[in-house]
């Protein structure tokens, strides 16, 4: 009888669960999982309906330099946000000057609020020959008005996405270092410990699950975005997201679109493949 009872009672919490998840549920289903579905369905279809890989061989053979610029891209940004984001994260932890740790910590989180299409455009700027930067170094006397070049190029994509994507990741990591057991930041001082040495090789190593989980959090969202290298970079190569654009709006091939789109989701999927193993392992080990 008490165990009808209890089984009827742990039905209840499972349907009620479930009906507290379903609106949740529904719009993952509708805005994340059918387009995700539909497009890697698309990829392998020709405009005939038939199956085909002639869509993959289309996108290798036109934008494999873009695929291998998409990837360099996204991968040199990653580390520069991961050198940085540990910098500002320890500076904040291990600081001694409150002055200093609280303009950075009033500072660094700006650019966290700005969508990429008005870094976007404020990167245009600054960057540009006759930009702000340049017009300041004149200014200043560090350079000459024939030594000013611009920036719009692979370099200006890496800066803007580095300086959006930093404070991102510095949030967590600053978070993660400040909630650590600073027992062991101090007896590592005690023993005359530098600070740099202290963040190497006490502090980075305890935050090193959550730095992994931004940086590739900031990888993928790197890797979607549009409107940093179409706006920035008008040269060739560019990013495959860019490609997929033309492709439909130029030529309506939705079919090597969803190829290229395919092969981003093939990138981002490897990462994440990556560090679920190294956690696995991690765990395992434990």
């Amino acid at each position: 009888m008490r165990g009808g009872r209890a089984a009827a009672a742990r039905a209840a919490g499972w349907g009620w669960g479930l009906l507290l998840v379903a609106p949740a549920l529904a719009m993952v289903v509708l805005f994340f999982l059918y387009p995700l579905g539909f497009s890697a369905v698309s990829a392998f279809r020709s405009r005939e309906g038939e199956w085909t890989l002639a869509n993959f061989a289309k996108a290798f053979e036109l934008y494999h330099l873009d695929m291998l610029f998409t990837l360099a891209i996204v991968l040199l940004s990653t580390l520069l946000v991961a050198l940085l984001a540990v910098a500002i994260g320890g500076y904040l932890t291990l600081g001694e000057n409150r002055t200093a740790v609280a303009v950075l910590r009033w500072l660094y989180r700006w650019p966290l609020f700005i969508p990429f299409i008005v870094a976007s455009q404020m990167m245009r700027s600054v960057l540009a020959k006759n930009g702000l930067m340049n017009n300041a170094l004149i200014g200043s006397g560090i350079i000459e008005p024939l030594q000013a070049a611009s920036l719009l190029d692979w370099r200006g994509v890496v800066v803007t996405f580095v300086w959006k994507q930093t404070p991102f990741v510095a949030l967590m990591v600053a978070g993660a270092m400040a909630s650590l057991d600073r027992s062991t930041i101090e007896a590592a001082r005690d023993l005359g410990a530098g600070r740099l040495r202290i963040l190497a090789e006490i502090v980075v190593p305890q935050v090193r699950p959550t730095l992994v989980v931004g940086l590739i959090l900031s990888f993928v969202t790197m890797l979607s975005v549009m409107s940093v290298p179409m706006m920035i970079n008008p040269n060739s190569p560019t990013m495959i997201t860019v490609d997929m654009a033309y492709r439909i709006n130029a030529h309506g091939d939705y079919g090597v679109a969803n190829a290229l789109g395919f092969v981003s989701y093939a990138m981002a999927g490897l990462v994440g493949w990556i560090y679920l193993r190294h956690g696995v392992r991690q765990g395992g080990a434990r």
